[in-house]
């Protein structure tokens, strides 16, 4: 007989398929909010702050928890807290996370916390959804800003907000997206080590040196009234970085004094510069499509725009060893 999980895994997978198929002859996708709506949905809302915090806040983050998991670290502190941004419709994504490299069971004797990160949705069905979800697995947390790539922002201060609150004892956080696979053997053991002493005031990726796109045509296009400099302060890559956890409250409380920007990993850049953490350049973080090879995929820490197919495929590739031989 099927368990209770199995059960209601079935039942919310079909509850996915329908809505989605629903969703797709019956309504428009909503549209994204532009910065100048970022700004005003914060600055409307009263603060949330921490006691060292003296100082009005220009960019107050009080948005109310819609879904949580408070008692996620309460058992076990985690070595490793694992933030993923996504959206509503990305159920595929995160379920291959799940039973691949985001199983939380995958290295015993090594506590892994997985969490996804969401916005709320114009469609209340799509957020029904993602509450069922929620109830099956308890790896979901959402905000009662809208979910949209404008916000993505607020969905990475969201998760160093719930790291600061509910996991601060936790040695490492790693932000990354659903479409990343990540090579966890190469993170937990060649990277962070967990038989060495954690350490404090660290954070590293692929860096980025760059500055503002001006052309409005662009994804990432910065209006020079939203950020006049001609260079951007050192980044790393938002597709997947790696911190120590000390960093998420120290980045939460900065951007706090701190003026948005729509732009995820740049907005972290500014957050660490004020802070005078200088993010380390690590070639592991790979930040763009790379061509499947197992013995490739073996020397890297992340690839990008992976669908939920080829997760499956690296991952029993990796799985059968056959990497080893490379």
């Amino acid at each position: 007989m099927a368990s209770k999980v199995s059960c209601l895994y079935i039942l919310t997978v079909v509850c996915w398929a329908s809505a989605l198929w629903y969703l797709s002859i019956t309504r428009p996708t909503s549209s994204y909010t532009g910065h100048r709506q970022v700004s005003s949905i914060s600055i409307a809302r009263k603060n949330v702050s921490f006691g060292n915090i003296r100082t009005r806040p220009i960019n107050p983050h009080s948005f109310d928890f819609l879904i949580n998991e408070p008692n996620k670290c309460e058992k076990s502190i985690p070595f490793l807290v694992i933030l993923i941004s996504t959206t509503h419709k990305e159920f595929d994504a995160r379920q291959a996370i799940r039973e691949t490299w985001g199983d939380e069971n995958n290295f015993k004797g090594i506590k892994i916390a997985t969490l996804f990160l969401l916005g709320k949705n114009a469609d209340p069905v799509l957020n029904q959804m993602v509450e069922q979800e929620s109830q099956i697995f308890h790896d979901i947390i959402v905000e009662d800003f809208i979910d949209s790539y404008h916000n993505l922002t607020l969905k990475t201060l969201m998760g160093m907000r719930w790291v600061a609150t509910f996991c601060s004892k936790a040695k490492y956080v790693m932000k990354t997206d659903s479409d990343i696979f990540v090579n966890m053997d190469n993170l937990i053991y060649k990277l962070l080590k967990p038989n060495t002493k954690p350490r404090r005031r660290y954070f590293t990726g692929y860096v980025i040196n760059g500055g503002p796109i001006r052309d409005v045509r662009s994804k990432w296009y910065m209006p020079r009234d939203l950020y006049p400099d001609s260079n951007y302060p050192p980044f790393c890559s938002g597709t997947g970085y790696i911190f120590s956890a000390d960093v998420a409250e120290l980045i939460y409380k900065t951007s706090l004094h701190t003026r948005l920007l729509h732009l995820e990993d740049v907005y972290v850049g500014l957050c660490l510069r004020k802070l005078g953490i200088h993010p380390f350049q690590n070639s592991g973080f790979n930040h763009w499509k790379m061509a499947y090879s197992l013995c490739r995929y073996r020397r890297v820490i992340t690839v990008h725009q992976i669908t939920p197919e080829e997760m499956h495929r690296i991952w029993n590739d990796m799985s059968s060893k056959k990497h080893l031989r490379c």
